[in-house]
């Protein structure tokens, strides 16, 4: 409980008298009524008081202070903004010894804050279950006159589920909001879709609970708007939507947006209908159903183009072409950004086709094209530059960072990674902050620094908890698992690996369970669980052969190679090791083809084949030299000492 009071914002640099004069006049009879209340009110009376700002509550609680009919009531404010609260009346039963009561006035309990814990949506809060069932018992142990100052949703989920407390008020009364109030919540607001991903979780929350307080001014309860005051309900609907999508609540999201979408639907503004749509479809891909997301993409799509509105158009080509790239649908993919990038030539847009170079970039880094994704990222980038905007170019040194690791460019990942990261802490996007701590654990891994690479995982691991962002933690865990299998910790490696899994099953998200199956294949085999091993090693493979991506099953052929080898089925080995080998040469991974001659090294000195194994190891010890990967090296070269015995 916080009983303590911080200035609201409109009203902080303006006369307080001022500011209760104009909301006096607005509510005159209600005040009036409310007056009236308490001055009549005795011993243990409930009055509800609708009030949809906290900054108008702190004006109608000092406006009754002050008032001269009010000389001989103490007025006591308790604010009760625990969103977890649960217990109310004890925790007012617990104040109430503490308070300075003066003998000669009437004691007036004001409770405000407790829309926090009653929520917007959800069933039955249980801060309403405590207040319905221990509502005789507010009789005995708070015998005094109570206010509720709530918001009006607060105040229908509190007549929806503590409906015996409600029927106790003996007064209901609703003021309505100075237009200066709602002209600076509308002000505060209207940003929204622009800076709330960069929000911390408390702030977004407070976004969110503004945008509430708004829907309730321009659509009460029992009302439907009509003219202005829908236009201003679609916009604020379209931005709740917004908000919970960047709670990552796409259903939340959806119940607003769906709302927006079939208001806007009736407007003649088509421009907004064609953006809430693009919201739309970005709630179904944050639940990875990006044929239903694209659905939407096209819909807007058409609609801009009939308005001939380019930047419409722009806005959804780019959107079907991220829903295209998280398919692994490249040639698709790139159409939609090549499409984006000639409107842009046309309006003479150059600043934003840096994020179409960026994703084109993707696309080749997608397919190992690794010199052309660094082209087009060191593009975007020099747009990004030339334009002076420093915060996005934070994404584009992330994936430069990316590119250098995939080339065993360590030091230059690093460097592009620890850019990015300032980046992020300069502009306090702590979120974004996450997948960079993430990718310097990469490096650390690659680079044998165990403990390193688990310090940065940890921390990314806190980041996407503290954020809500339950679908990013699968990757992470998936590399903590890889870290604790690389120390010998099996069962704790299993437990990461089942965790990322459970998360991609949860989100539909097939593809990336391959690589996971891959590792729980791994850690079997570690275990001598070789039946194991084979069956989640081929449900890897079926997910990559499902999904075209060619190259990443070279990985599982090389360690069903391993496996066969270890059960001594040597041509079953050797045909999987050579399948592996054709696809890292097919697509110039010549760093990782050592391993595969590595294995076919020890494969031949198994089958006493020395000649054989003396070739396949030497190169494979060439190809680490090249690389410096001394550790990788230090084991080929002890391979080829051992045939020399």
């Amino acid at each position: 409980m916080n009983s303590s009071r911080k200035p609201s914002h409109p009203h902080s640099q303006r006369n307080l008298s001022s500011e209760i004069g104009l909301f006096i006049a607005l509510n005159q009879e209600i005040f009036a009524e409310l007056l009236t209340f308490v001055d009549f009110a005795e011993k243990f009376t409930i009055g509800f008081v609708e009030i949809n700002f906290p900054p108008d509550a702190e004006i109608l609680v000092e406006a009754l202070k002050t008032n001269p009919e009010c000389r001989d009531i103490q007025f006591v404010t308790m604010n009760f903004s625990d969103a977890n609260l649960r217990f109310l009346r004890d925790e007012i039963v617990q104040i109430l010894p503490t308070l300075e009561i003066e003998s000669n006035k009437k004691l007036v309990l004001i409770v405000e804050g407790l829309e926090k814990s009653i929520g917007v949506y959800g069933d039955y809060p249980p801060v309403l279950q405590d207040l319905n069932f221990v509502r005789d018992a507010y009789k005995r142990t708070v015998p005094h006159p109570i206010l509720f100052i709530l918001p009006d949703y607060a105040l229908t989920r509190l007549a929806k589920f503590a409906p015996d407390f409600w029927a106790w008020q003996s007064g209901m009364f609703r003021f309505q909001t100075p237009q200066i109030t709602k002209d600076y919540a509308i002000n505060e607001a209207q940003n929204t879709e622009r800076i709330i991903d960069r929000l911390e979780p408390p702030e977004k929350q407070e976004r969110i609970d503004l945008l509430h307080r708004l829907l309730m001014e321009y659509k009460p309860t029992g009302h439907h708007p009509i003219g202005e005051n829908l236009r201003n309900c679609t916009n604020i609907l379209h931005q709740l939507g917004v908000a919970y999508l960047s709670k990552r609540e796409p259903i939340k999201a959806r119940e607003y947006l769906e709302e927006a979408e079939k208001i806007a639907h009736e407007f003649q503004d088509s421009t907004f209908h064609a953006e809430v749509l693009n919201t739309l479809g970005e709630s179904y891909s944050q639940q990875r159903q990006f044929d239903t997301a694209i659905a939407y993409y096209q819909k807007s799509l058409s609609i801009s183009q009939q308005l001939q509105n380019p930047r419409g158009e722009i806005a959804a080509l780019f959107k079907l072409g991220s829903a295209y790239l998280n398919l692994r649908q490249f040639t698709q993919a790139t159409i939609f950004y090549q499409q984006c990038l000639e409107i842009q030539q046309q309006i003479g847009d150059r600043y934003s086709s840096a994020s179409i170079y960026h994703q084109m970039g993707m696309i080749a880094q997608e397919l190992r094209e690794f010199e052309k994704a660094r082209r087009n990222y060191q593009q975007a980038l020099a747009i990004k530059i030339e334009f002076g905007d420093r915060y996005s170019q934070a994404v584009t040194y992330h994936q430069l960072g990316i590119v250098a690791q995939e080339l065993r460019e360590f030091e230059e990942a690093r460097r592009n990674y620890q850019q990015a990261l300032a980046i992020d802490i300069e502009y306090g996007d702590r979120y974004s902050s996450a997948s960079t701590y993430h990718q310097l654990g990469r490096v650390a891994q690659d680079l044998r620094e165990f403990e390193e690479a688990r310090r940065n995982y940890q921390q990314a691991l806190a980041i996407t908890i503290e954020f809500g962002d339950h679908y990013n933690q699968a990757k992470i865990y998936h590399q903590l698992g890889y870290v604790a299998q690389n120390l010998g910790e099996f069962e704790e490696a299993q437990r990461n690996y089942q965790q990322a899994l459970a998360i991609n099953i949860e989100f539909g998200d097939r593809y990336s369970q391959a690589s996971t199956y891959h590792e729980l294949g791994r850690v079997a085999q570690n275990l001598g669980e070789f039946d194991k091993a084979q069956r989640n090693y081929q449900q890897a493979l079926a997910i990559k052969i499902e999904f075209g991506d060619r190259y990443s099953q070279a990985s599982t052929y090389h360690n069903l190679g391993i496996l066969a080898q270890e059960l001594r089925e040597f041509e079953e080995a050797r045909c999987n090791y050579q399948q592996a080998l054709v696809i890292k040469i097919e697509f110039g991974d010549r760093y990782s083809q050592a391993s595969t001659y590595g294995q076919l090294g020890t494969l031949a000195e198994a089958e006493e084949n020395y000649a054989e194994a003396r070739v396949h190891l030497q190169t494979a010890l060439e190809i680490y030299v090249e690389y410096k990967d001394e550790y990788r090296g230090a084991i080929a070269r002890e391979a080829l000492e051992r045939l020399s015995e």
